[in-house]
């Protein structure tokens, strides 16, 4: 699914701002698809295709480009601020099978959360992070989102020693502000899935703290 997404899906880039999707935010989106096509609340007689996961690439590398050019920056890299227009652009390609209305955006919003924790489990193991719940529970506080900048953000590997290693991990040793702000923005939100961190989100920020 990876690949073929690899070779339809247009490129995110536009003029002087490069767009560079990891492999784990890859795979965040076909899991997606691959969530949405065992889950019961999916019809599955309309299906599921691969061009879902097609589309949902692109309109993930549009949302970080719009962010980018925002801030600002050159080089861009998607986010799990910039996950949630998945949900949206999964709207209408997905049908839901639910007796409540209005709920089709919580199903999609689920899977998407579904997908990530799944991800992460994949590519994180538990003691790479054993010091990094640590740290938090110790009171370090992390700010996330859209208004955040990419410098910003990856701060927190200085902050965070224990940080370093997991988002390495997942960068493969890419040290770019947008690499490591985005890396670090997924084992926060990894770490809140997994019940290891607490999360207050308003409108489009976020706030990581530990649990204790």
């Amino acid at each position: 699914e990876v690949t073929i997404m690899r070779q339809e899906a247009r490129s995110g880039s536009v003029g002087n701002v490069t767009v560079h999707l990891p492999d784990y935010m890859e795979q965040v989106v076909a899991t997606f698809s691959q969530l949405a096509r065992a889950s019961t609340q999916v019809n599955q007689r309309s299906g599921v295709s691969v061009r879902l996961s097609v589309s949902n690439v692109e309109v993930l590398g549009a949302n970080a480009l719009r962010r980018g050019l925002r801030a600002g920056e050159h080089v861009v890299v998607p986010r799990i601020c910039d996950l949630e227009a998945l949900a949206a652009s999964s709207s209408g390609k997905i049908e839901i099978e639910s007796l409540e209305e209005g709920r089709d955006g919580l199903i999609l919003d689920n899977l998407v959360k579904a997908a990530v924790l799944t991800v992460y489990k994949e590519r994180i193991s538990p003691d790479q992070v054993r010091d990094v719940i640590a740290a938090f529970e110790e009171g370090i506080i992390a700010h996330a989102g859209e208004d955040i900048a990419s410098v910003e953000e990856a701060r927190l590997v200085e902050m965070v020693p224990a940080m370093r290693a997991p988002v390495l991990a997942l960068t493969g040793g890419d040290e770019s502000p947008a690499a490591v702000a985005a890396a670090v923005e997924f084992v926060l939100e990894g770490l809140h899935l997994s019940k290891r961190l607490n999360k207050d989100s308003s409108g489009t920020s976020a706030t990581y703290r530990g649990r204790s």
